[in-house]
């Protein structure tokens, strides 16, 4: 069997080198501006991670013959150009018993659109899947277990993929046919994440982070639901298990950001110091223009809206969200009996 994953990025080459093993054939595609010296001739590189990939991996920047006989596809892009991507896989004439596997984080704008949306609209007949969870990729290239969701809307297809892509010990995937809920809790969490950088730089203690996770959670729920998510869905490893990871470390790039953003510099700064996309920053545009359309409260999501993109201080964001009106606790419970 052969799988081929593409795009290069931290994500991309840590599924390469854990997934090397479950597959008789694995290449490793990206465009060749993105492809150093050192990784095609020495299967290595020293960022954006630091990783060895095994000698079987063909690394390329021909994406037909990458693709060319490939069972699982995972596509390792940013949301930006995943409609690229698919594009390309259309002029190479993507089989449609090969499976689609999309592991980015986040909402293609202008729309929003989520990316099953995307590739539908692009590829239409093509197998589709999304694989979300608390994914660390340096944590993954040490070897660190973890576990993640593989949803499809045909159960045949998730369970296929759960199948081959988990990993003895590393590795453990659940399957779901709630796409909805699965990209969307890996998408929103991120906007979170930024926040919890955002309030650590602060220092403003774990009763704040304590009450972020929970007001987080509560958005995160609330858009996704309204948006056809099951909640069960974002209560499990695609949205709670991956905003409680990305919340609490600093190997978040959202997470990255938000500190930062804490610390008063500016975004275009942050970008080119961290040098790696964080999805959080167009998500957090991507919320609010979907909560303004569904009538949805997202403060926390507006708030940090507001930090990227205007020159509002990080303690007039904290003031504006202590001193909103008063309220009941709301939950999804609560709001549906």
């Amino acid at each position: 069997m052969k799988l081929t994953v593409l795009g290069a990025g931290s994500w991309g080459l840590s599924l390469t080198w854990l997934l090397t093993g479950n597959f008789e054939e694995i290449t490793l595609w990206s465009r060749e501006e993105d492809l150093s010296e050192e990784l095609i001739t020495a299967k290595s590189v020293k960022f954006p991670v630091e990783v060895q990939l095994n000698d079987k991996v063909q690394i390329t920047c021909d994406l037909e013959e990458a693709v060319k006989n490939a069972e699982i596809i995972i596509m390792a892009v940013t949301t930006s150009a995943v409609r690229s991507v698919c594009r390309r896989l259309k002029e190479v004439h993507i089989e449609r018993n090969q499976v689609l596997v999309n592991v980015s984080k986040g909402l293609e704008l202008p729309g929003p659109y989520r990316m099953s949306e995307v590739v539908a609209d692009e590829l239409p007949e093509i197998r589709y899947a999304v694989l979300s969870g608390p994914t660390l990729a340096a944590e993954v290239l040490k070897g660190l277990p973890t576990a993640a969701s593989i949803a499809s809307e045909d159960i045949k297809t998730a369970n296929f993929l759960q199948e081959n892509l988990s990993v003895s010990d590393k590795f453990r995937l659940y399957s779901n046919i709630d796409v909805t809920g699965v990209e969307l809790g890996g998408s929103l969490k991120n906007v979170i994440a930024i926040a919890s950088g955002f309030i650590k730089a602060m220092n403003l203690g774990d009763n704040t982070g304590g009450t972020l996770l929970a007001r987080g959670l509560a958005e995160i729920v609330r858009l996704s639901v309204a948006m056809g998510a099951n909640p069960s869905t974002i209560y499990g490893l695609s949205g709670v298990g991956d905003l409680f990871a990305t919340c609490s470390s600093p190997l978040s790039r959202n997470y990255r950001v938000g500190y930062m953003l804490g610390q008063g510099k500016k975004l275009n700064d942050i970008l080119k110091e961290i040098g790696t996309v964080a999805e959080g920053v167009k998500t957090s545009k991507a919320v609010l223009e979907l909560s303004g359309k569904l009538g949805i409260d997202t403060p926390i999501s507006a708030a940090i809206y507001k930090a990227v993109y205007t020159e509002i201080t990080p303690e007039e964001i904290v003031s504006r969200l202590m001193n909103r009106k008063l309220k009941p606790e709301d939950s999804y419970r609560l709001q549906n009996s």
